[in-house]
């Protein structure tokens, strides 16, 4: 990597402010302000000799970016004061009229654009400067002109020397964040919006500035600038401050990002801000709320940077910052004043929006970066008074969760290569291998590394933090350690359905295991295509038959049986996650829920109203953290089961912890269950998916029945009998030993049967409600199509949830389920 100079690069750089100021007596200045409203086609200085010039500069976007209308704005007064020597008395009689004079016209700057808090604070600052300066025995009112000036002078040269920090700093911090989000840290595709560079600032930019530095440190591919309606900020500014420095770049409209995110073209998002909470959320130019949206639905960090003097800690969130409404003639006229729209249109054309703290993977300043909490929300009072008291020069404030790095391709290769057992697995020369980041799911990394002939392993990296969210929710990697054990034992109990584990890396928090090469797929992904597996409750039966009688009370010695619960009980965290996304955020307001708005909403308020619903659910969580019945597999779902014509696997343990049997028997029919409600949607006429509703059916018929018969089987044929009903009591030898044995199964079975069907409600619920969907839904294109398919699915687990209880057997389950699709 080739590292640019920053400061020879900005010898040539455009300057958005000029500005002067003779030596000797007199001592005159000049201000003068690119016009950016004619860029590209003009490139005209605009002579600025006043505050009501400058006012003026500011409020018709002369100049923008907050820091540059800051900048603009004190200057504009620091000219008027250092060429208007009458304007401040030599006398001490005059210092009160000055104060008065420079204050007043502080606050008249402030007005040109009230969203932008550099201006106001800048304002403030230089208010109370001028008030201190006029308390002093002997001072002028020349005394305080000159301190204004000076203070302005200074202001400018500091936001230079920040704007260089800030893009050294944000090109680290996106770089790791890429790292850890996208598996690499080079040939990064970085977005921005609107115009946050030299136009903005002083020079080199803010967000644009860190673009600069990625781009000096080699690892840019290319940046990508919105047009930034209706002003086409980043049409006009971004793309010709691009080209101007020959960044490799290209333009699309607003509303092809999110697009473009989602098609895998954007690794990162950094864009500016006009003003930033104490929480850390965060106003800038309108669009950069739906940017935030998409970007973390997509997983692309999305960074902010912005100077300390942007932070307004007087606002504990963004609720409080006030908005601009720009004139509706931006959006009903072109340039040259021709109107473009139907005359009576209304408009409303705010300038900016307010991005939530927890979309923001971190902000960076002057001083470092800022990191979420585990809430997602900034401590901003805590970084500006840590980093003004020991960082006073900009110093380097380490990201959380670092400890993990996330493995890029390269180094993968190396590290397989230098261990002789997993080097084993990968026929051929590592340079001929292929290395794929094929991760779907909502937590993990997954690689396949494939060598001659297809043949190689999987490996799965656990890094800190819920993958589809990012840092904002962090994750133990000790999960990972968690899910090689489970992957061990589901194995010794079932190898013919649980693949081999090589290696575990605690270090680096990697599972290195066998590879199901093709033709083996994700269950899910056949599901939606309409595939019939005749095989697959046969062998997912016996899997859970297995795994839940071999780890359970019924099988194990109760000494061992509790070190098995012990350990897995520190598994803690991924548990906690689990009691919040599927027990608690759906039937409440939380932030990271979402759903198909507007067509569900009035089943999900009313789903947020029912009381049966809440106690159905809180009495499950009970179930969930007190009922160690067996070692479950925890998030069964049918990501989690990788299929052929005659094979199944169950992959992804992750989640693995001692519970009840029927949370992973509902988590795998609620999957079946969601299929068959999506299977309508995905229909191209209507019938053609009848077929493989059936099969759907019989499937969650037979899973339950075969298991039941499996797992009663696995018990009787236990000789020595078991902790939890000992031959004592049961035994052939017992008074109405095997009769009251089997009344204890049936019993037993009754009890797994219900729990099964309240914890597929639960997960059917979340599934639609919830922070994480599944693809049966989401790929139905048609939206109202989808919505239909989703408000059955809801409808039916809530039927599940709250009746669990009435129904007496799993044909029932069925048939309401194919009546409730009828619309009976």
């Amino acid at each position: 990597r080739i590292r640019l100079d920053p400061l020879a690069a900005m010898a040539d750089s455009l300057k958005a402010i000029l500005y002067e100021r003779a030596e000797g007596g007199g001592r005159r200045a000049t201000l003068q302000l690119l016009d950016q409203r004619v860029i590209p086609y003009s490139h005209e200085y605009m002579d600025i000799t006043n505050c009501v010039d400058g006012w003026k500069a500011i409020n018709s976007m002369v100049v923008r970016g907050a820091p540059a209308i800051a900048i603009a704005g004190v200057l504009s007064l620091a000219v008027e004061l250092a060429n208007d020597a009458g304007s401040a008395g030599e006398g001490s009689e005059g210092v009160e009229e000055a104060r008065r004079s420079i204050c007043d016209k502080l606050k008249y700057l402030v007005t040109s654009r009230p969203t932008a808090v550099n201006l106001a604070i800048a304002a403030r600052d230089l208010t109370q400067l001028v008030t201190e300066a006029s308390a002093k025995p002997g001072a002028t009112g020349r005394d305080l002109a000159e301190a204004v000036i000076a203070a302005a002078e200074e202001l400018m040269r500091t936001d230079t020397e920040g704007n260089l920090r800030m893009g050294a700093f944000g090109s680290k911090a996106i770089q790791e964040a890429c790292r850890k989000r996208r598996s690499k840290d080079t040939n990064l595709r970085v977005l921005t919006h609107c115009n946050t560079g030299a136009l903005a600032t002083s020079s080199y930019g803010t967000a644009l500035g860190v673009v600069r530095s990625l781009h000096g440190d080699g690892v840019l591919e290319k940046a990508i600038c919105t047009e930034t309606r209706p002003y086409n900020q980043g049409a006009r500014l971004t793309a010709f401050e691009l080209v101007h420095d020959k960044i490799p770049s290209t333009l699309v409209t607003d509303s092809t990002a999110p697009y473009l995110m989602s098609k895998g073209g954007v690794d990162a998002v950094v864009l500016g801000a006009d003003r930033i909470a104490a929480n850390g959320d965060v106003a800038n130019k309108i669009g950069t709320y739906s940017l935030a949206v998409s970007a973390s639905y997509n997983n692309v960090p999305f960074f902010v940077a912005a100077p300390i003097s942007t932070v307004d800690l007087s606002l504990p969130d963004g609720s409080g910052i006030p908005i601009e409404e720009r004139s509706s003639r931006e959006m009903t006229h072109l340039p040259d004043g021709k109107r473009v729209v139907a005359e009576g249109i209304g408009v409303w054309n705010p300038a900016f929006d307010v991005a939530p703290a927890p979309l923001i993977a971190g902000i960076i300043t002057e001083y470092g970066v800022v990191w979420p909490n585990a809430s997602g929300e900034f401590d901003m009072k805590s970084f500006i008074d840590s980093a003004l008291k020991s960082h006073g020069t900009g110093s380097e404030l380490p990201m959380p969760l670092s400890e993990v790095k996330g493995f890029t391709e390269e180094e993968l290769k190396r590290y397989i290569s230098a261990d002789p057992d997993l080097r084993s697995k990968v026929p051929g020369d590592s340079a001929s291998w292929t290395v794929k980041e094929v991760g779907d799911g909502n937590i993990n990394f997954v690689f396949i590394v494939e060598g001659e002939g297809g043949k190689g392993m999987v490996v799965k990296q656990a890094l800190p933090y819920v993958r589809c969210i990012g840092e904002s929710w962090p994750l133990t990697e000790e999960r990972a350690m968690f899910e090689t054990t489970a992957l061990v034992d589901e194995h010794a109990m079932c190898p013919d359905h649980v693949p081999e584990v090589y290696k575990f890396d605690k270090k680096c928090s990697a599972i290195f295991m066998e590879y199901l090469a093709p033709p083996n797929i994700i269950l899910r992904y056949g599901l939606i295509d309409g595939v019939v597996y005749r095989h697959l409750a046969d062998a997912v039966s016996t899997f859970l038959a297995t795994t839940l009688f071999k780890s359970s009370l019924l099988n194990l010695p109760s000494d061992e049986y509790r070190k098995k619960v012990s350990f897995y009980s520190d598994n803690s965290p991924m548990c906690e996650l689990t009691e919040q996304v599927i027990f608690t955020d759906p039937y409440g307001d939380a932030f990271h829920n979402r759903h198909n708005s507007p067509h569900l909403d009035a089943e999900v308020a009313e789903l947020r109203r029912d009381a049966g619903a809440k106690i159905a659910i809180s009495e499950l969580k009970h179930k969930f953290c007190t009922h160690a019945q067996a070692l479950l597999h925890g998030d069964l779902h049918t990501g989690s089961v990788m299929v052929t014509d005659t094979t199944v696997s169950v992959i992804d343990p992750e989640f693995a912890f001692y519970g009840p049997m029927g949370f992973d028997l509902g988590a795998f029919l609620s999957n079946i269950l969601l299929a068959f409600f999506a299977s309508d949607g995905h229909e191209a006429r209507p019938g053609d998916r009848d077929e493989h509703r059936a099969w759907l059916q019989s499937c969650v018929r037979d899973v339950w029945n075969q298991f039941q018969n499996k797992f009663i089987r696995l018990w009787n044929d236990k000789a020595e009998g078991s902790s939890a009903f000992p031959d004592l009591l049961f035994g052939e030898a017992a008074q109405d030993g095997a009769a009251t044995k089997q009344l204890c199964q049936t019993t037993f079975l009754r009890q797994v049967f219900e729990d099964t069907l309240g914890f597929a409600g639960a997960k059917m619920v979340r599934r639609i409600v919830g922070v994480a969907h599944v693809q049966d839904m989401d790929r139905i294109e048609d939206e109202k199509r989808r919505a239909e398919c989703e408000r059955r699915a809801l409808l039916f687990g809530k039927r599940l949830l709250i009746g669990r209880a009435a129904f007496e057997n799993i044909e029932e389950v069925v048939s309401e389920a194919a009546a409730l699709r009828d619309g009976k």
